[in-house]
């Protein structure tokens, strides 16, 4: 790269909040790597960035080896440096554990979770000081959503991830970040519910649980990444629940039922 933009390398840059981070960034005039296992919505966002802004890679985050050729190709554009890895590939399924398969549990660990690792493990030699990496955790990882077990375990898993790296790569002058969102109107809860006309979001906000917009995660991201938090909550129901799990854990752990209602008609849909 011939100038002096920074980079962002993003996955699960086809959809949801990948998409709207890449045009956030590029429109701050940012370098984006588009990654993700989907080419055409992938190539979908790079056609509404300007052009000659982004690149577009193909990245299934559990393979450690597509990880390696992504970013190998990525710096070829920034030289041969990352500003910001935004780990942000996820899906989620739910459900009673004991309903769950073992596809789905193995599956949700090997993209939540171990995914990030990789990605972490595999960006790590283009990083330098000043670099930041952002990992997507959830309001579920403040505290343990019932019906969605496995998936609230992955995102608490990325929270410690993301804590522990905050303090190994502090001498370094890398910074380790997390994004923590309530519901966000993406197409992980977009799905029309079997036997209803309703889409996701609206049962959702049937049952008093809000759903904020996606235009939101784009400022949380920059504000994430130049900012001193570890964590950004992004939305007013994370908010809540970060305050609610610090101070009234009982009354958090009794009022959870409701949630998982309203969860009933949404979980079991995939990103």
């Amino acid at each position: 790269m011939a100038d002096n933009r920074k980079s962002i390398f993003i996955t699960g840059a086809a959809s949801g909040l990948g998409r709207e981070v890449a045009r956030f960034f590029a429109g701050k005039g940012w370098f984006v790597g588009l990654a993700d296992v989907n080419d055409a919505g992938t190539a979908e966002t790079a056609a509404m960035l300007p052009a000659g802004q982004s690149s577009m890679h193909h990245l299934d985050v559990t393979d450690r080896a597509q990880w390696a050729a992504a970013l190998s190709d990525f710096v070829t554009h920034t030289g041969g440096t990352v500003d910001v890895l935004f780990n942000n590939a996820g899906i989620g399924a739910g459900g009673p554990i004991q309903d769950m398969t073992d596809l789905d549990i193995d599956r949700q660990i090997a993209i939540n979770f171990t995914g990030v690792i990789s990605g972490i493990r595999a960006v790590f030699p283009y990083l330098r000081r000043g670099s930041c990496v952002l990992n997507t955790s959830s309001a579920a990882g403040i505290y343990g959503v019932g019906g969605l077990s496995v998936y609230s375990a992955t995102k608490f898993a990325v929270r410690g991830l993301t804590e522990s790296h905050d303090i190994e790569w502090a001498p370094l002058g890398i910074k380790s970040r997390s994004l923590m969102p309530g519901f966000i109107d993406t197409n992980i809860i977009s799905a029309v519910a079997d036997g209803s006309n309703m889409t996701g979001k609206e049962r959702l906000e049937a049952a008093g649980i809000p759903v904020s917009p996606v235009e939101i995660i784009g400022p949380a991201a920059w504000a994430a990444v130049h900012g001193n938090k570890v964590h950004t909550t992004v939305n007013k129901m994370a908010k809540q629940l970060a305050f609610a799990a610090r101070w009234f854990p009982g009354r958090l752990r009794n009022r959870s039922t409701g949630l998982v209602e309203g969860l009933d008609s949404v979980v079991g849909t995939k990103a």
